[in-house]
């Protein structure tokens, strides 16, 4: 009689048990197109920001482009910030460390490099943003980069240097690099570090997360879009430039950057770092719709190599 209880309790527990809603593992198509987000918004960042070049101080879209966010969260996030408060001043250099980087130095840097280097020579150093994620993981923790995911970033590679140098390779011996490429390099790697780093960030809502980030990053921008400012380089208040500041504050900003965290946290750096060669696709896409270029064969051709290769760098685990 024991014995009998004993197994239809049992029986009762797995049954309850079985019955309880499981935590709902996250999507990894979800992920993904989390990161082409991300990637279109900062397509749309790098045409307006070559679009504005030379008309809107770099530091002041810089600083400008994280204050709002910072103003717009934080109504939302207070009550997330009294919660997450013990891991946040446990975890407070950590997080400012992280924020400066990747949003305050990134930024920066990145407006900084638009003013001086070309269109074309911007696709292709984009390019080179999965490679230094993958060495920064590889050099900070020690990630390996399986066959088939180095495959797909070579493939995705070369997708984007046939869009850029239009299926002619001979043409990019004739790119003219400057210290303005040099910077873009530069800050290619800062977020290859920033992203591979991103693991380590404190489990608080992504709510405190992300005005804290914009936080700090704006308090790293401030003083130099100050010294921009008294030296002569002021910010023209117009409606083009109020729309251009509206659009980076939220979309490459506040949208991207909500984007791409998720979808690494979800499939980690290295399989998201391939979704960046997307950035390249979109940048033509946004170039054809908004300047009017025409969509040729080579672009067809290199759309099809970059996504092929995104696809088999995310599929892989």
């Amino acid at each position: 009689m024991r014995r009998r209880n004993r197994t239809d309790l049992g029986l009762r527990e797995t049954e309850v048990a079985a019955s309880e809603p499981r935590p709902a593992r996250p999507s990894v198509a979800l992920a993904l197109l989390l990161l082409a987000l991300a990637s279109l918004c900062w397509a749309g960042n790098h045409v307006l920001g070559r679009a504005i070049a030379g008309n809107v101080p770099p530091l002041a879209i810089s600083a400008i482009r994280w204050t709002v966010p910072a103003i717009l969260l934080l109504p939302f996030a207070a009550p997330h910030l009294r919660r997450d408060w013990p891991l946040i001043r446990e975890n407070a250099a950590l997080i400012v460390s992280l924020s400066a980087l990747g949003g305050g130095l990134f930024g920066v840097l990145q407006y900084v490099g638009l003013l001086y280097t070309t269109a074309i020579n911007v696709s292709v150093l984009n390019s080179l943003s999965p490679v230094l994620i993958a060495l920064a993981a590889a050099l900070l923790f020690r990630d390996r980069l399986t066959l088939a995911q180095a495959a797909g970033v070579a493939i995705s590679l070369v997708g984007v240097l046939v869009i850029v140098c239009r299926s002619d390779i001979a043409a990019l011996t004739g790119l003219a690099f400057n210290w303005g490429d040099v910077v873009i390099v530069f800050n290619m790697a800062v977020f290859g570090i920033f992203s591979a780093c991103l693991r380590l960030r404190p489990a608080i809502h992504w709510l405190s997360w992300m005005f804290l980030f914009a936080l700090v990053s704006a308090v790293v921008a401030l003083p130099g879009y100050l010294v921009e400012h008294l030296s002569g380089s002021v910010l023209s208040w117009t409606g083009a430039t109020v729309a251009a500041l509206a659009y980076a504050s939220i979309f490459p900003t506040l949208v991207a950057n909500l984007a791409w965290n998720r979808g690494v946290e979800v499939i980690g750096v290295n399989r998201a770092g391939a979704t960046l060669h997307l950035v390249a696709v979109f940048s033509a896409l946004l170039s054809t719709i908004l300047i009017g270029e025409a969509l040729e064969g080579f672009h067809v051709l290199g759309f099809a190599l970059i996504l092929g290769g995104v696809w088999l760098t995310a599929s892989q685990r």
